[in-house]
This record gives C-alpha cells, structure tokens and sequence, in this order.
C-alpha cells in the first residue's frame, strides 16, 4: 500500500539511530531543507508533509489532533523504520511529543524546538477557530504577510524570509483550517513529560515571540534528560534562519542518542 503522506526519505541504512523531521504549521517539508541536506550523509533521514499540507491531500481531513502522530507512525510502518529520533518545530514539537505519547517503544530521543506542551486555554481555542474561519475566507496571504517578521526575525535574509513565506501562502487553507481546528483541542502533554525516558534536546531562536525562551525553559527544566540550546540570532524558525547552529546542537544530540541503548519505554497513558 502506497504512503498516505508525501515524504523525503534520504540517507543510507546505518547503524545510526534514524531521524524524523516534522514540520510546523503552516509550513511543508521543505521547512527541513538545511537539515535534508546535512544530515543524510549519515543516517536516514524522512520528512513527510502531514495531512493537509504540502504535497499530502487535505482529504479526509484531520478531526483530531492524535490523527496527525498516527499518519506519522503509519508511515514509518510503511518504510519499515522502527525506532527513531523525533524531531519537532512549533505545532510539529507537539505532534512529536503526541507520538511519544502514543507509541513510546519506537522513539530513541526527541528534538523539541520552538514549542510548548500546555493545552489550549479557553481564549486560545476561540482564536484558533476564528482563525481558521478567516484562513477559508481569505486564504493564507494576508496571514503570511502580518506574520512572517514573527516566523523568522526582522533581520533575517531575503532568501529565508521569501522561503518561509512561499511556505505559507502555498499552504491549502482547508488543510490549515482543520489544523487549527484539532490544535486548538489537543490534551495538556505537561504530565507526559516527566515521564519521559529517551533523552531530549529543546532549541529556541532567541528572538522568539511565539513560543518565547520562557516557554523552553519550562520544557527543559520538565524533562528528566534534556538539554538546552538558545539560538541568538534567531526567532522561531531556527533550523531556518541559523542552520549553523542548529545543526551543529542536533549533531551532538544524535551522536548521544546513537552511542545510548534503548531504554524500556514507560507504559502508555
């Protein structure tokens, strides 16, 4: 049966730990294009679009948050990769820690950039269903354009900017709208994390409005083994806006991940 979702799947079979890259909303895979380039010289790397974004289909769309991380293991299934380093950006950091959630046997470490774990807060879901009424009304540019200086700094290059833009606008505005939909309602992973027992690396642009440097500190100080990269020069697309750095944090991460055995993953919740 072929894939659900588009993919990236690059890099040769080793006896390096494989990586998952999941991209942000309202982004695709190509948001990962610094780290496709890199990191497949040394492991398999797969990037896939999730439903509704990219090249996946917006068709059914997804109705529940947890729909996203099961389209994710059901690829992996599918490629026959079965255990992973998840790594996450944005809404993506929160499917990865949905994954953990829901299949923690496979995962080998999480990478956990620009996000939170805390539930929506009633005014949140109220924003984030406005939000995707307007999202079907007017498309995706108007959005883009008030928000891309907050996506990556003011100050970041003409190429990272238009890409990051050229992301959003491309963006289906049902597969969006959905998204929203299901975010604005996913659970509170806060009690996931002290639970968690694979190490974690959290990174945070500097400059980040969205998900603040607070919000990793709160993360990494709830995690039993993680550490914490902050990445000057950068707002909340750092892989993007500062690929130096942020490969180099997550080169170390992987290279701890690969020399550690796995560890018995703690029953599910």
């Amino acid at each position: 049966m072929a894939p659900f979702l588009a993919y990236e799947d690059k890099g040769p079979d080793t006896h390096r730990v494989p990586l998952v890259l999941v991209h942000g909303h309202p982004f695709d895979r190509t948001m990962w294009a610094p780290q496709l380039a890199s990191f497949p010289g040394t492991r398999r790397v797969i990037a896939p679009d999730l439903r509704g974004y990219g090249a996946s289909p917006t068709a059914p769309a997804v109705t529940d948050f947890s729909d996203f991380a099961r389209d994710v293991e059901a690829l992996l299934d599918e490629l026959e990769v079965e255990s992973f380093v998840l790594a996450g950006l944005s809404m993506g950091g929160q499917i990865v820690m949905d994954c953990y959630r829901l299949f923690p046997e496979r995962v080998r470490g999480l990478v956990l950039a620009d996000t939170f774990p805390s539930a929506e807060t009633p005014e949140g879901v109220r924003t984030r269903d406005a939000m995707a009424d307007r999202l079907l009304a007017e498309g995706l540019r108007g959005y883009a354009d008030e928000v891309l200086e907050r996506m990556v700094a003011p100050y970041a290059s003409a190429e990272v900017k238009a890409h990051v833009h050229g992301m959003m606008t491309a963006t289906a505005p049902e597969g969006a709208a959905a998204a929203l939909r299901a975010r604005a309602r996913r659970p509170d992973y806060g009690p996931l994390l002290p639970r968690v027992r694979v190490p974690a690396l959290v990174v945070v642009g500097a400059d980040d409005t969205f998900t603040p440097v607070s919000d990793a500190l709160a993360l990494h100080a709830a995690l039993p083994d993680a550490e914490l990269h902050i990445v000057d020069g950068a707002a909340h697309m750092p892989n993007l806006e500062r690929p130096d750095v942020f490969d180099q944090a997550l080169e170390e991460f992987l290279a701890r991940v690969d020399a550690r055995q796995p560890s018995p993953a703690p029953p599910r919740l």
